[in-house]
């Protein structure tokens, strides 16, 4: 097995199919429902799927469930049959060329590292041929390989899965090392996004961390699209800027108003990423127009403090925290 440095910023992939592997008994959770068990406000599975949007046919091995995206669904024989015959069903319910398999406890997995396993299986590091691996998969900090956080070549799968089945009458209760075995697979290393919930404390880790003030923010706007039923990419940065510029330059109220009216407006322009940019644009640009009318000596032949109501040598500058519009804190 070779170890593979991932190129830089990954591109568009091609196709691919997915096979969600949500099964099992949970023994560690107390046999709880660990794909639905909520992370961030979301079933861990939802989050997995998320991450997998961009398959063309997702297969999740398990009893059917509402989830927030469409999925074809499967189930092992006999019920309960193990990984690899769970790893069958779901196989048998493809088509693509390159196959993404995914367990269903992953809180941290992204559409990112999905896409970075496929760049390392297509990749110019390992050209189609005999020198491309059949697979590649994460492996956690401790160096362990996690051969359910990976993208193999589907027919290579199939090969070693109808092997085994040859050799052992089947493939319930072999475990999935005796597949990872017969495969030539590659590793990326990645500690974040091989991290999975098999205990009660690795959930509230998860809990946790999601909520540190680095990630909380785009946690929380997944979740709300999750809910909403909204599948737009927009810049959250010029949302938030907007909203500082508003609650500054205005009132603090104004902020959360003021992103309702741009999406509004956005809306009715055809939605979409631009729409959503222009339409903050023009509301960032208003609300500095209308701070800087609070600012003496902005406005040519103006008396200092004109339009504020303030009389002259009595302004506060914006944003000091003593004067009108000043209620926003900093970070806003």
């Amino acid at each position: 097995m070779t170890a593979y440095e991932p190129p830089g910023a990954p591109g568009p992939t091609a196709p691919y199919d997915a096979v969600v592997l949500a099964g099992g008994a949970a023994r560690r959770l107390g046999g709880a429902d660990k794909p639905g068990v909520r992370v961030g406000g979301r079933p861990l599975l939802d989050r997995v799927l998320a991450a997998c949007a961009a398959a063309t046919t997702t297969v999740v091995v398990a009893e059917p469930r509402t989830t927030v995206r469409p999925v074809r669904w499967a189930h092992e024989e006999p019920p309960g049959g193990g990984p690899l015959a769970a790893l069958d069903a779901g196989l048998r319910r493809t088509s693509a060329e390159d196959v993404v398999v995914l367990s269903a406890d992953l809180p941290f997995l992204d559409e990112g590292t999905v896409r970075r396993l496929l760049d390392a299986l297509r990749g110019s590091h390992a050209p189609r041929g005999p020198g491309r691996p059949d697979g590649v998969l994460l492996s956690d900090p401790d160096g362990r390989d996690q051969p359910l956080v990976a993208a193999y070549r589907a027919g290579a799968l199939r090969r070693e899965l109808a092997a085994l089945d040859s050799a052992h009458g089947g493939l319930t209760g072999l475990p999935l090392r005796r597949l990872t075995a017969a495969l030539d697979l590659t590793r990326i290393s990645d500690p974040v996004a091989s991290f999975d919930c098999d205990t009660w404390d690795d959930i509230a880790a998860a809990r946790a961390r999601i909520r540190e003030h680095g990630h909380v923010l785009d946690e929380w706007i997944s979740a709300v699209k999750d809910e909403l039923g909204i599948d737009l990419d927009v810049d959250t940065g010029v949302l938030l800027d907007l909203a500082r510029d508003a609650a500054h330059g205005v009132a603090r109220p104004a902020a959360p108003l003021t992103t309702f009216l741009v999406g509004y407006a956005a809306a009715r322009a055809g939605g979409g990423p631009e729409a959503v940019a222009e339409a903050a644009r023009k509301a960032a640009a208003l609300a500095l127009r209308w701070a800087d009318e609070d600012t003496p000596g902005d406005t040519p032949g103006a008396e200092p403090g004109a339009g504020s109501g303030a009389t002259p040598g009595s302004h506060t500058p914006t944003g000091s925290g003593t004067g009108p519009g000043s209620d926003a804190a900093p970070d806003a």
